[in-house]
């Protein structure tokens, strides 16, 4: 079994986002493309697949085992979905039913895709979900209900029940801690030594290094280096190999121990979070400051998230209190970035029409989004297009500008770089913490990169040991 793309081209209008570009796949090889974000890798992932947005027009052609996908009917491409080709999206959210619980979901997959009986298949959906695991509360629960890393590996398991042979795996590790991270790592692999196909599209360089094979890096839409993974990632060739392989959080200065100068602005004390019945952390207590940064890290499912949500005033906590200071007191003076950025945009309207919406509503300055943009590198042609007609990671840094365009007194920022490259990654939190030191804003950030988390915070708040707050030395 092979996978062949030649010549393959996507564009929007006259404009061309990704190609031309060919490769080839052969069976029991995985190939991971990387690159920055923007860069065209899901659109390549979605130009094969046939599944490209409205309004994008892919040309060139796709070969599986000879056979030209590219040329089916619209109906026939489509039945092969799951049986011939399988694709993990890059947002968890976007593969699931919101009104069925997680476990039917793969059972589902199994038995009408997979062909399987339903009382096998709800057997099988149980087996992967514990090999993933996630225990059979997880498997009863609703999706959104999930932490992002638990509902990324339930969509992973939906992508896989079906059996089909070719898997495109679009950030397949996003939002998961580093030991989640290894074992969906470990069963690409698997799905590698069985025989399968495996394109990964990934930020993630450790994860590009254990997959081994071939590797891509793609920059604007085109190319820049290919080659065996470990030469590509050991000694790459071009400029921005090089620079992407360099911005691994592991290599980022450790932030300057400094005694906290300015006046209180959130306040936790005794705090307990739950979630219904289910108690997630208990005892977190912190005393934050105007231009603090805290980090609060852990693996996934330990209740960052919920915690963040307690903060913010949008979950009661079950024991123990918040309280709100100075400046974080004020109706938009603390601000939530959201770990998934497709739900915070409506879907119907243009980015530009959201963001004008944001200005009227505030009477911002109409200086302030523009320049926010251009630091984070967002080109402005991305405001013309709807939220699902961009990558998760421009639409996260368009979701950051509209948070930092309010200078907000306290900014919650959920996994904010979690669908980030390395080198947009470092450039993000850079920002961040600019435009927060020069708002005199404090920033709690959430993360499952605890190397990310002691480069960057000035203290951190470490869920799987306790509660403890460490601070920088």
């Amino acid at each position: 079994m092979t996978l062949k793309v030649e010549d393959l081209t996507v564009c929007i209008g006259d404009r061309r986002l990704v190609g031309p570009l060919g490769f080839s796949v052969a069976r029991g090889e995985p190939l991971t493309i990387l690159g920055e974000t923007g860069a065209g890798k899901s659109l390549l992932a979605q130009a094969i697949m046939g599944a490209l947005p409205r309004g994008l027009n892919a040309t060139g052609a796709v070969l599986l085992d000879g056979q030209r996908l590219d040329s089916l009917p619209e109906r026939a491409r489509q039945a092969l979905w799951g049986r011939r080709l399988a694709m993990l999206p890059q947002e968890p959210w976007r593969a699931l039913d919101p009104l069925m619980a997680a476990g039917s979901q793969v059972a589902e997959v199994h038995a009408l895709i997979g062909r399987t009986p339903w009382q096998k298949a709800r057997s099988l959906a149980e087996q992967t979900l514990t090999r993933l695991k996630l225990d059979r509360r997880a498997g009863a629960a609703l999706p959104g209900t999930l932490s992002g890393g638990m509902a990324q590996r339930v969509a992973f398991a939906a992508a896989t029940a079906g059996g089909a042979g070719v898997l495109l795996a679009d950030e397949p590790t996003k939002g998961l801690d580093e030991m989640r991270r290894d074992e969906v790592v470990r069963l690409l692999a698997d799905f590698v030594a069985e025989g399968g196909i495996l394109i990964t599209i990934t930020h993630d360089i450790a994860v590009a290094r254990a997959l081994g094979g071939q590797a891509m890096i793609l920059r604007e839409g085109e190319v820049v280096e290919s080659g065996v993974a470990e030469r590509v990632l050991s000694a790459p060739q071009s400029a921005y190999g090089r620079e992407l392989v360099a911005a691994d959080p592991a290599t980022w200065p450790l932030p300057e121990s400094r005694p906290a100068t300015g006046d209180s602005v959130l306040r936790a004390e005794a705090l307990s979070v739950a979630r219904g019945q289910r108690l997630l952390c208990a005892g977190i207590g912190f005393d934050l400051p105007a231009g603090g940064r805290l980090a609060i890290t852990g693996p996934s499912g330990l209740g960052k998230t919920s915690l963040l949500d307690t903060l913010a005033g949008l979950i009661p906590p079950s024991a123990g209190r918040v309280e709100r200071l100075g400046r974080a007191r004020a109706p938009f003076g603390l601000q939530k970035l959201y770990q998934d950025p497709p739900a915070a945009f409506a879907p119907q309207v243009s980015l530009a029409t959201s963001l004008d919406d944001l200005e009227r509503r505030h009477g911002l300055p109409p200086d302030r989004l523009p320049s926010l943009l251009q630091r984070l590198g967002l080109a402005p042609d991305l405001l013309a297009r709807r939220p699902r007609a961009v990558s998760g990671g421009e639409l996260q840094r368009l979701a950051l500008a509209r948070v930092l365009a309010l200078a907000p007194a306290v900014i919650l920022a959920d996994e904010p770089t979690s669908r980030l490259d390395p080198v947009t990654q470092r450039r993000v939190m850079a920002v961040i913490a600019e435009a927060a030191e020069e708002a005199e804003a404090a920033v709690i950030l959430v993360t499952h990169h605890a190397t990310m988390a002691r480069h960057w915070a000035l203290e951190v708040l470490d869920l799987e040991r306790n509660a403890e707050v460490q601070t920088a030395a």
